[in-house]
């Protein structure tokens, strides 16, 4: 009955689903409907979409599993999503990317960049980036839906990860942005509503909202036993400052990807498909009740799984959890052992959801920026049509996050939290090598082209670095510094191994932007007064 029940709502949801990415394939007619659905979109789609392509297993699935660990302190990556990700991204980048884009007849966040600076290298750099780095983030996210189809449906993880990514690929190379954003919008219906539930539940069956905070404090106990070592004090305060646990909560996760969300080229190209500023602030408290429910809830929820497995008889203590390692499968676990029948069906369909949406707009994002970006405008190699180029770059994309989704699970230590990972490492990396130009090229006119070439490609080689050869979470898996070094990580037993390399990255970036625009020329004057046209 239970398989049967999630059976025919999937079914249900991917038909409405599928109907939705018709519509964006009957309404799109060119290019810009392909690349920017046409620029106007509505508010509430918009903001939706924005909210729905953000949050994704990665959120729920991964940081939902990091919450178990390390407790409320991952509230603060919310914090950070709704004042940076939604308030700061809409109101202070989105409304000067919006008309900036329309200046500059620009289609995707490479293609902005590019023209605002008027370098194809920059543009076409960009768009090899994104191309090359984006299936990590997309792979993650893969991982997270897969797991959560296969461990509900009982069938193995290499049949959920087909059908899964052959559903979001029909769609998204059918029906270009129109379809992406269209789907974004059913879909952010199903995972706010999902997640309600969800809060509700958890909250009612630990004893209310007071008794299960209470109860969560009162188990420190056992998170000290488990990874007291590492700095964990209990799931209801911060790990102990300078620890282990601490830079990987504070530099990683909250820092991570609450600051580089400003940079993700898949979400800044939402703000060009609206047609003024009106729709962008009507956007804003959409956008922020949103977030707040879906990481909110997720990260909260993810927390008070402690209680819920420490008290029950079938798991045991937590540290039952722990030994296994099985950071990801947490909230799955939860959910298909803690929910009705009913509600594992909904839930099953609000992952479909979270993850559909994100890897949409994460395959729409890598075919453009390598079809549109890199072939075309990066290279000069001209083709017959932008489209056509972009939906076969788009199949490549779809491909090599589905081996990295395939592989990544076998290629790091089980138990490591392979979604939070791959999705904070992609963020940290948009933010060191595109925030500093994007930043300068919105608000000054002073960052030269010379200036956000350096920016962009020094930031990219400290990071680059970092994740290779520095931070162990990455650099020990990866063994190319075992291989070279005969160490897994350069900064050996220091804490230096443990910082995320948005840290070192990111102000490397901003000096090496300013400091090469104070030494080189000024852009030209009637450039720049076609780029600011209509800002003040």
């Amino acid at each position: 009955m239970n398989i049967l029940l999630i059976t025919i709502v999937t079914l249900i949801y991917l038909i409405i689903t599928a109907f939705f990415g018709y519509l964006g394939w009957r309404h799109t007619k060119d290019a810009t409907d392909f690349l920017l659905a046409g620029r106007k979109t509505h508010p509430f789609i918009m903001a939706v979409s924005y909210g729905s392509t953000f949050i994704s297993t990665s959120a729920i699935i991964g940081f939902g599993g990091a919450a178990a660990v390390f407790g409320m302190g991952v509230l603060w990556l919310t914090f950070l999503n709704i004042a940076v990700g939604i308030f700061i991204a809409f109101v202070v980048f989105g409304k000067r990317t919006r008309k900036m884009g329309h200046n500059l007849d620009a289609h995707t966040f490479p293609e902005l960049i590019g023209k605002r600076y008027n370098s194809k290298l920059l543009q076409g750099a960009s768009g090899l980036m994104i191309f090359v780095a984006m299936p990590l983030y997309a792979g993650s996210v893969i991982i997270g839906g897969a797991q959560f189809i296969a461990q509900t449906l009982s069938i193995s993880y290499e049949v959920a990860l087909f059908f899964f990514v052959a559903v979001v690929a029909v769609y998204v190379i059918m029906g270009g942005l129109k379809g992406v954003l269209y789907t974004d919008a059913f879909q952010g219906v199903i995972m706010f509503i999902s997640m309600i539930i969800l809060l509700v539940a958890t909250y009612w069956m630990l004893g209310g909202v007071i008794d299960s905070h209470l109860a969560l404090t009162n188990i420190a106990p056992e998170a000290v036993k488990v990874w007291g070592k590492t700095g964990h004090e209990g799931w209801t305060i911060l790990p102990a400052t300078g620890s282990v646990f601490w830079w990987q909560l504070v530099t990683t996760i909250v820092l991570g990807v609450g600051i580089g969300v400003l940079a993700q080229p898949q979400l800044a190209v939402r703000f060009m498909t609206v047609k003024s500023d009106r729709e962008l602030n009507r956007g804003v408290l959409i956008g922020g009740i949103f977030i707040l429910m879906m990481t909110g809830v997720a990260f909260t929820v993810g927390a008070l799984t402690n209680v819920y497995f420490l008290n029950n008889p079938a798991f045991g203590k937590i540290s039952v959890l722990a030994a296994d390692k099985k950071v990801d499968n947490i909230i799955p676990l939860y959910i298909n052992s803690a929910m009705p029948v009913w509600f594992t069906a909904l839930f099953m369909v609000t992952m479909l959801a979270a993850a559909m949406s994100t890897l949409s707009a994460q395959f729409h994002t890598m075919g453009s920026a390598f079809g549109r970006d890199f072939i075309e405008q990066g290279i000069n190699i001209k083709t017959r049509s932008t489209i056509l180029t972009t939906k076969v770059s788009m199949g490549f994309a779809i491909i090599i996050s589905t081996f990295l989704a395939y592989f990544l699970p076998r290629f790091f230590e089980q138990g490591t939290a392979i979604i939070a990972i791959g999705t904070a490492i992609f963020m940290g990396l948009c933010a060191a090598t595109f925030l500093p130009l994007y930043f300068g090229g919105l608000f000054t006119r002073r960052i030269t082209k010379a200036g956000a070439l350096a920016g962009f490609f020094s930031g990219l080689a400290t990071a680059s670095f970092w994740i290779m050869f520095m931070h162990a979470k990455e650099s020990a898996p990866l063994g190319l510094c075992k291989a070279l070094f005969g160490v897994s990580s350069l900064a050996g037993q220091s804490s230096l191994q443990f910082v995320d390399p948005i840290v070192v990255a990111l102000p490397v970036s901003i000096v090496a932007t300013i400091v090469v625009s104070i030494f080189t020329k000024s852009p030209d004057s009637e450039h720049l007064e076609r780029c600011f046209s209509g800002i003040r």
